[in-house]
């Protein structure tokens, strides 16, 4: 049942890699594959649709624009140790965007799945 997840589509290049990352460094299960072309990963309440070149989601536009990955349009997740996620993703090896940077609701950092979506790791300050 989806009913109780939110759900998010991302565009990705390679629907395997991205299955491996979410699930490998940031706690995603895989709920559903259908080869190269989909799969959706869920955590908590969020439901990750992870759509490849052969999916139904890439599919061009009347205009001729093709759905791609990127952008600023992020899933937030949040984390009580921010300094700990980021030392043990960096040492996985896994692009960020910047460093961390505080504000006055928390602090926040930016990663970049294996397509260039972005994820937002955020530490409330309360």
């Amino acid at each position: 049942m989806t009913e109780n997840f939110a759900s998010v589509r991302y565009m990705v290049n390679d629907v395997g890699a991205s299955v491996t990352f979410y699930t490998t460094h940031l706690g995603f299960e895989l709920q559903q594959r259908a080869g190269d072309a989909f799969a959706s990963v869920t955590r908590g309440p969020l439901r990750l649709l992870l759509s490849g070149k052969a999916s139904s989601g890439a599919q061009a536009m009347p205009d001729g624009r093709r759905p791609v990955p990127g952008g600023w349009n992020r899933i937030l997740i949040l984390v009580t140790d921010l300094f700990a996620e980021v030392e043990r993703l960096k040492s996985a090896k896994v692009q960020f965007r910047n460093e961390i940077l505080k504000g006055v609701g928390g602090s926040q950092i930016i990663l970049d799945d294996p397509s260039g979506n972005p994820i937002e790791l955020f530490q409330s300050a309360g």
